[in-house]
């Protein structure tokens, strides 16, 4: 590719080169340093005036550094004349802060979209924003790329009968993404619904009425089904009564059973200051709540919308940065609604913390796919069985490749035959 130069940041390299080696281009010279007080040194070795420039670097775990030295390096290109600059960020930083979810909060996300722009990117190439909204934080042109066909070809392939498998999403925000990869691959979606707000006895009797409903059912649809032994004796088997929804108790980050003393009941009363505060939602259904203290402290109850009774499960999200969510949702998958096989799927798998051991231990999981958006350290990929990570460099060189050639991109946002 003449009159074109791809720079490789230091937050993912593996990632750019093997965009680099799909392209058939060595990175273009670059050196990156720190100083003894910390600053970040950009110096491109190679002249890139007139020239389209491709800077890959996406999200780490040195967020911060990482994105300085992206702005750093794109005001470099600007400063050598190239004639357009290109950010491409797999997994963009920040995402999370997207919206305004407390008072006196800040939406970096814009801001950050604000010092890309004012460094010099001329475009911003991004996969599975956390937010589709955040394209219009950008003055330039923006390219939200989907991993969906790459994660459904992956189904197809390695789930066995995927047709009778159901999408589900962890919380009701996540319902448009489960959609689309439910409606590629053509199967059943459902919806889970985690609530903080209702107490125990609305649960208990909403519970018992519901037991009373399924009484009736097992009279008329044979719910308890009849086996014979070897010494001929006739003994029944348990069998998990299925319905549109499915609720639980979630007490430590756990599905529990009835049994278990409501963690509120332990505590003295005593008087509280009433106010409106509570009544304003902000995003409360959306999975950054995993990200306050309070979250696995609290009692909360757990709903499914839909079924999937002796079916694989499929819990689809943009990343997978917490695991409290992912395993009460699996429990609750398992053990209260009857499903088959239980698995995680992801874009971005960032794994913060003990995240991906926690995954790995719980064994109502099956499988962890994410692809290779965000670097994941070599020795959290050998310890965890369970994770498979998916390549999409060849969706970000065919982006760069046609970006280049002045080529129509669209077709890489649900097919993948351009790429194969």
């Amino acid at each position: 590719m003449r009159k074109c130069k791809v720079f490789v940041g230091n937050s993912h390299p593996q990632l750019g080169k093997l965009v680099c080696e799909r392209l058939g281009i060595e990175p273009a010279p670059v050196t990156l340093k720190k100083f003894a007080n910390g600053e970040t040194s950009v110096q491109i070795g190679v002249s890139v005036r007139d020239e389209d420039v491709y800077i890959i670097q996406s999200g780490s775990t040195e967020t911060n550094d990482h994105i300085m030295e992206l702005l750093i390096l794109i005001s470099a290109c600007k400063g050598g004349s190239a004639a357009k600059i290109t950010a491409v960020i797999p997994e963009f930083p920040y995402s999370k802060q997207s919206k305004m979810k407390k008072h006196r909060g800040a939406i970096t996300a814009r801001m950050l979209a604000n010092l890309l722009i004012m460094a010099g990117a001329d475009h911003v190439v991004s996969m599975d924003l956390h937010a589709s909204q955040m394209q219009g934080f950008f003055s330039k042109p923006v390219d939200n790329l989907y991993a969906a066909p790459t994660l459904a070809k992956w189904i197809r392939q390695n789930i066995e009968n995927y047709q009778d498998c159901v999408i589900v999403s962890k919380n009701p925000g996540g319902t448009k993404r489960v959609t689309s990869l439910a409606d590629q691959l053509k199967v059943n979606f459902a919806m889970i619904h985690t609530d903080r707000r209702r107490t125990k006895d609305a649960y208990s009797a909403k519970k018992a009425k519901k037991m009373k409903q399924l009484k009736l059912e097992q009279l008329h649809s044979q719910s308890v089904k009849m086996s014979t032994t070897e010494d001929g004796e006739v003994e029944e088997e348990d069998v998990i009564v299925s319905s549109d929804i499915q609720t639980a108790r979630i007490v430590q980050g756990h599905v529990v059973d009835d049994q278990v003393p409501d963690s509120n009941s332990r505590r003295p009363s005593r008087p509280t200051l009433s106010h409106k505060q509570s009544d304003i939602n902000y995003d409360n259904e959306n999975s950054d709540d995993e990200d306050e203290p309070e979250f696995n402290a609290s009692e909360k109850l757990i709903t499914l919308v839909g079924n999937v009774q002796g079916r694989a499960a499929i819990l689809l999200d943009d990343m997978i940065d917490k695991h409290a969510t992912f395993i009460a949702a699996a429990e609750h998958l398992r053990l209260n609604c009857g499903a088959k096989q239980c698995y995680i799927v992801a874009t971005h798998g960032i794994f913060s913390n003990d995240c991906l051991e926690r995954l790995e231990e719980c064994k109502y999981i099956d499988g962890i796919i994410v692809t290779n958006t965000y670097p994941i350290p070599e020795e959290k990929l050998k310890l965890c069985k369970k994770l498979t990570v998916i390549d999409v460099s060849p969706i970000f060189a065919e982006c760069i490749r046609r970006d280049h050639f002045g080529e129509s991109i669209s077709v890489l946002f649900d097919s993948l035959a351009v790429i194969a």
